[in-house]
């Protein structure tokens, strides 16, 4: 993916956005995949090497705090650690199980994962 961001600040390209929004899926469909490419290209960008995302967890724990001093909120930074763990771990099982590294998964990947969970 294009180290492009789009208007919002966000890692996914314009193209990526686009491409997301062209999908014959439902909204919540697509916003899902939106959300776990967002995640998944900070993944990529906090972690080290190939190793899995379960070994990258201090590094996402440090990078979730520094996010939050942003607004200064403690829960916040507890909530957001939470829920990016929560992505890694859906998106670190899935890479599994269709053997590719986590870091080589794209979009079309993420759509089987939607509607693997979503139903199609």
């Amino acid at each position: 993916m294009s180290n492009q961001t789009n208007s919002f600040g966000s890692p996914l390209s314009d193209e990526i956005v686009k491409k997301i929004e062209q999908l014959n899926l439902s909204i919540i469909q697509k916003h899902h995949i939106r959300l776990l490419a967002h995640c998944l290209e900070i993944f990529k960008e906090i972690s080290n090497d190939n190793r899995s995302l379960f070994e990258e967890d201090k590094l996402l724990r440090e990078w979730c705090e520094k996010q939050s001093q942003k607004f200064n909120d403690k829960d916040f930074d507890q909530l957001f650690y939470e829920q990016m763990s929560s992505a890694a771990k859906k998106l670190n099982f899935f890479s599994q199980s269709i053997e590719k590294n986590f870091k080589e998964l794209d979009l079309d990947d993420l759509v089987l994962l939607v509607l693997q969970n979503h139903g199609s």
